[in-house]
């Protein structure tokens, strides 16, 4: 396969290399600090005022309608240029505009797509993260809202959220995964508290919890009918799973090129060579995966096997950067204790192993 530009192709590279050099340094690059995670609405209002932003999506919410191609070359040249990896946002847009209605699509993806409003995703809770389906937050109509009542956890920017695309049960006498609706949500009132988590690495800005109660919502803002939220979450949760779509990946081989620099000159440690390995296996498999989406391949469970590549990769260069920089660089360090993460967010490992088993390899009946 012929993976070298076309020309338009490299002209949009090239405008994009000399914009991140007048602009990618006003932002933090790393995301061990709390400016990294205070600065990230900023990054993404500048990247799409540019007119590197929503590449892929419709221009009727206010995309440009490119080829995936040009999501690939944005985060080679971010990653090239040390700048910070684009927002990981595509997996709401999917999850909105594949199931709201055409009056939720005009009124929401614009500002998502623009980061004009700011977006977190209520899925998981305290006793349904990884089975999601068990979650047991509420939504009881009243006329013409609903009245929703639970708590969510691990809710990613929900401190700065003008919206949550949020699942809550709606119908508690059908089996679990048919009674769970998908809303959208108003953070800006009294029923909703927002509580930062603090990370190993000492970061509070990026998660938070959500303790709901007596929070109202238009029944008008229901995404798709009652009972189809399951549908809806498998929409979101196959796209946060795709490397394509994350836009951090390219961060892998970025961090593993400034660990080289960073080591002693003395031989390279096991742990920098394998995590180098892997950093181009799984930049090798994102080719792959684009060259499938442009020949029109779509993929379900297979997004599982991307998640379990993305947690080894991230894990192996975490490790990387603790035998370089050990627990006395304390940016290293908080590297390695976010790459903790990676097995747990999104589906923990397990899952996904038990989706390749069941619902690609066909095991358990």
């Amino acid at each position: 396969m012929d993976y070298r530009d076309a020309p338009e192709e490299a002209a949009f590279r090239g405008r994009l290399w000399t914009w991140l050099a007048d602009n990618a340094g006003r932002f933090p690059a790393s995301g061990s600090g709390e400016d990294y995670w205070a600065r990230q609405g900023d990054w993404h209002q500048a990247l799409y005022a540019a007119g590197f932003f929503g590449l892929t999506w419709p221009r009727a919410y206010g995309g440009h309608e490119l080829p995936p191609v040009y999501d690939v070359i944005l985060d080679e040249e971010l990653a090239r240029a040390g700048a910070r990896p684009r927002p990981s946002l595509g997996y709401l847009v999917q999850g909105l505009g594949r199931h709201g209605s055409e009056e939720l699509r005009r009124r929401f993806l614009p500002g998502m797509i623009d980061g004009t409003e700011r977006w977190c995703q209520g899925f998981s809770e305290p006793g349904a993260g990884s089975d999601l389906a068990s979650l047991t937050t509420t939504a009881t109509r009243e006329g013409d809202t609903y009245l929703l009542n639970g708590h969510k956890i691990w809710t990613s920017y929900s401190d700065v959220a003008d919206w949550c695309l949020m699942l809550a049960r709606t119908d508690p006498d059908v089996p679990r995964h048919k009674g769970i609706s998908a809303f959208v949500v108003d953070m800006h009132q009294e029923g909703i508290q927002q509580r930062p988590l603090k990370m190993i690495n000492g970061v509070t800005s990026e998660f938070g919890q959500l303790v709901i109660d007596g929070a109202r919502v238009p029944a008008d803002r229901m995404v798709g009918a009652p009972g189809e939220g399951w549908a809806l979450a498998m929409t979101v949760v196959g796209h946060e799973r795709e490397p394509a779509e994350l836009g951090f990946t390219a961060r892998y081989g970025k961090l593993v090129r400034d660990l080289a620099r960073r080591a002693p000159e003395a031989e390279p440690s096991d742990e920098l060579r394998w995590a180098a390995v892997q950093a181009e296996m799984l930049r090798l498999h994102l080719r792959r995966r684009l060259s499938e989406r442009l020949d029109g391949v779509h993929h379900g469970p297979e997004g599982s096997l991307d998640k379990l590549l993305m947690t080894w990769v991230e894990q192996d260069v975490g490790h990387a950067a603790l035998a370089v920089g050990g627990t006395r660089d304390p940016e290293l360090f908080a590297e390695y204790l976010y790459s903790r993460s990676q097995s747990v967010m999104g589906g923990t490992s397990q899952i996904q192993k038990n989706i390749i088993a069941r619902r690609i390899l066909g095991l358990g009946g």
